[in-house]
């Protein structure tokens, strides 16, 4: 079943996401160029008072799945620095199934950043398929053990 695609908002500044009068969600294909990091069932205690999930508890998801493949790459002690984007594409409801996807989008000397995308499987509705309901890009820095950036030893690119 798929469901129709939300149109252009007639106000260039507003996200369609944002404009209650086109907010329809759209049936989205999961991505084949990120990794799957983390899954995870929002429960009732994360709810606001609308009944939604918080966003704060959306952003700590989507830390703990940026942090995975850093930890991969840095292979020691690293922080977060900067959320450079984040954007709530659709709100995130009790027990839905999140996929956290996740992408290395650049490797400096000391940072690294990692784009997330979040799709919600709405297992308690009547919708079939995924919503991407979140996405940002977070950046992490290596750290030694003083807390103070460290070099990045680059991985290898891969033999062919």
């Amino acid at each position: 079943m798929s469901a129709p695609e939300i149109s252009p908002s007639s106000n260039p500044d507003q996200s369609p996401a944002l404009n209650a009068k086109t907010l329809v969600p759209t049936v989205e294909q999961l991505p084949s160029d990120q990794e799957l990091v983390l899954k995870v069932i929002p429960m009732p205690g994360d709810c606001n008072a609308n009944g939604d999930i918080f966003g704060g508890w959306v952003m700590a998801q989507v830390d703990l799945a940026g942090s995975v493949l850093p930890a991969r790459v840095v292979r020691g002690r690293f922080a977060t620095v900067a959320v450079n984007q984040f954007v709530f594409k659709q709100p995130v409801k009790v027990g839905d199934l999140l996929s956290f996807f996740s992408k290395v989008t650049h490797i400096g000397r000391t940072s690294i950043t990692v784009r997330v995308e979040v799709f919600a499987e709405r297992i308690l509705g009547s919708h079939e398929g995924y919503l991407k309901v979140t996405e940002a890009s977070l950046t992490y820095v290596a750290i030694d053990e003083e807390g103070r950036p460290r070099a990045i030893e680059k991985p290898a690119p891969p033999k062919t």
